[in-house]
């Protein structure tokens, strides 16, 4: 068997496995499923017998769903040869070990193989985090040694990172990569660094949002939900670290703080708190959240869930609303409260523009209307609730104001100190400013306790997320009115303090700008980093995607601003961002990002 039609590659027909846990069973199912030869090693009897039930209930949960055939499964099982002799590998051209994450075993392992195999075999490691070149000094050919990092579960799991070390040979590289392209799966190639691509950035990632909780800034409940809400994540950072297992989230930053000495891969101290105290996630039952039983999925109430009783309430009447701007923020507000069935008065700086929120609107609900998803009764109802002015005085009589202008902080205040004037005692004033200080525009009023965040997620009527956040001045009936009225518009709201980034942007674009910072290093593509992300962690872009659709200016602006804030070095705006926004290049509104979109 060929790794690839048309590459001169070599051929590879047997392929070792040294450890069959989960991971190990799940990487020989997918080679012996592609025809391949597979030997299968593990330490003795009772640890094969394991690895064997791996297999079998694998493909059994494979034909139930129909992705196997019974006589299929018959087949690929009777590829796959079990053994406790490593000397029973000698004739593999690929070994991959997939042991513990011990560097001391698993360098025993490559000693024995390197006596054991032919000498142009290739020995391969499924580390996720320890050091392949290092790995590679246990053997007298460190140029046949790679990375070969697959995720779990493998047979789904469609990434495999392959990683180079500074001696591996590029033949060798070469080969691996199309063997790993003919199973079906996608290889992204980097470099030998802890964490390689996927880990570098998410668990750097999943250390903020720790930080974030332990600095008790938001709950559990509020980070998941914002990221999962805000971002698209298919989990939350800390039920992600749960289903991870803290004890392995723990050890993986331990080992890329070791080798980076960045100290945003410094584990927070509430996480080693957390695995001595044996509150390892879902395997245990209890971790950041507490779980029906040791590995059950089903979060079950505990004393940090908030109780029914919790639930916002509006402490204050809310019949009408206001809204500052006409852009495109401000015009989805203004179509969520209006169907939500509150009165809008929506102020603009000419009539041009207040005319502009109505035909956009407008056209949202024929778009609808053509989708069956509205009637041509529920568009004039809804319009009917609006009132376009260029006037501010004409928000003399609403119950709360949402501020939806520039990102200027000097316009946003003299705005303020105008609203201030005009509305009536007891309304309350909200801002959607995503990165600029809410007690700055608060400070501008006589009424700092009535000015919250409200920072709704664009386009306001399709994302759910709004982050409600509180400064030190807003007073607690102001903050409850203006959850339960997100709730009564069909949103779900998280409250926060009034710092930078606020819970999505304070966890979003760090790692943007870590992996910003990973392809200024030349580590990997822009493509296989952003491959990486999608595949392997099942997020909905790829950070240099997702750079391009926001804007390398708005990512900057964002970045300088929580860098000004914490002060952390880590947060410091990569240099190659700096640069493409100074170039002009600033995504798909001007046709180069970190892709050029000219030609599509």
């Amino acid at each position: 068997m060929t790794t690839s039609p048309e590459s001169s590659a070599r051929t590879f027909s047997t392929i070792g496995v040294v450890g069959l846990g989960t991971m190990g069973a799940g990487i020989a199912e997918v080679f012996a499923r592609h025809g391949y030869t597979v030997v299968g090693a593990e330490k003795d009897d009772e640890a094969l017998e394991r690895g064997r039930q791996h297999l079998e209930h694998s493909t059994d949960r494979a034909v139930k769903r129909g992705k196997l055939t019974e006589e299929e499964q018959t087949g690929l099982l009777g590829r796959i040869t079990l053994t406790t002799a490593l000397a029973d590998l000698a004739e593999a051209d690929l070994v991959i070990e997939a042991v513990v994450e011990s560097m001391d075993v698993k360098k025993a392992i490559f000693r024995e193989l390197d006596g054991i195999v032919a000498p142009d075999a290739v020995l391969a490691t499924n580390t996720s985090s320890l050091s392949v070149t290092e790995l590679s000094t246990a053997t007298a050919r460190p140029g046949r040694v790679v990375g070969v990092h697959f995720f779990n579960p493998a047979p789904v799991q469609d990434l495999v990172e392959i990683v180079r070390t500074v001696v591996t040979e590029e033949a060798v590289l070469a080969d691996v990569k199309a063997l790993v392209e003919a199973l079906g799966k996608n290889p992204v190639v980097c470099g030998d660094k802890a964490g390689f691509i996927a880990n570098t950035l998410l668990f750097g990632y999943l250390n903020h949002a720790v930080a974030m909780y332990e600095g008790k800034y938001a709950s559990r409940e509020d980070i998941d939900a914002a990221m999962r809400y805000g971002c698209g994540y298919p989990m939350g950072p800390l039920a992600l670290l749960d289903l991870i297992g803290l004890d392995t989230a723990y050890e993986i930053l331990e080992t890329m703080y070791r080798q980076g000495r960045d100290r945003l891969h410094a584990p927070s101290p509430v996480l080693k708190q957390m695995v001595t105290a044996g509150l390892l996630g879902r395997k245990t039952g209890r971790g950041f959240y507490t779980y029906e039983a040791p590995d059950s999925p089903v979060v079950v109430p505990d004393d940090k869930t908030p109780s029914a009783d919790e639930k916002p309430e509006l402490r204050r009447d809310i019949r009408s609303v206001g809204v500052v701007g006409t852009g495109t923020m401000a015009t989805g507000i203004i179509e969520v409260f209006a169907k939500s069935g509150f009165d809008v008065t929506y102020v603009g700086r000419s009539q041009d523009k207040v005319d502009g929120v109505v035909a956009a609107i407008t056209k949202s609900f024929d778009k609808q209307i053509q989708r069956g998803r509205a009637t041509e009764e529920t568009k004039t109802e809804v319009l009917g609730r609006l009132t376009g002015s260029i006037s501010l005085d004409d928000l003399a009589d609403v119950d709360i104001v949402v501020e939806a202008i520039a990102e200027d902080l000097a316009v946003k205040t003299t705005l303020f100190a105008n609203l201030d004037d005009i509305c009536k005692p007891g309304a309350i004033l909200a801002t959607t400013t995503s990165s600029l200080p809410i007690i700055a525009c608060a400070q501008a009023t006589s009424r700092p306790q009535d000015v919250v965040g409200m920072h709704f997620f664009n386009p306001a009527p399709i994302m759910k997320l709004v982050e409600v956040v509180s400064t030190v001045s807003t007073s607690e009936d102001v903050t409850e009115t203006t959850r339960a009225l997100c709730e009564r518009v069909g949103k779900v709201a998280v409250s926060c303090a009034d710092r930078a980034g606020f819970i999505v942007n304070a966890l979003l674009f760090p790692y943007l700008n870590d992996a910003v910072k990973m392809l200024e290093a030349h580590y990997a593509t822009a493509d296989d980093i952003d491959t990486a992300m999608k595949q392997g962690c099942a997020l909905p872009m790829g950070p240099f995607e997702l750079l391009d659709v926001v804007g390398n200016d708005v990512s900057l602006a964002i970045q300088r601003e929580l860098y000004l804030e914490f002060r952390e070095p880590g947060f410091a705006p990569a240099p190659l961002l700096e640069h493409l926004v100074t170039a002009g290049y600033l995504g798909r509104k001007t046709k180069r990002g970190f892709r050029d979109y000219s030609a599509r």
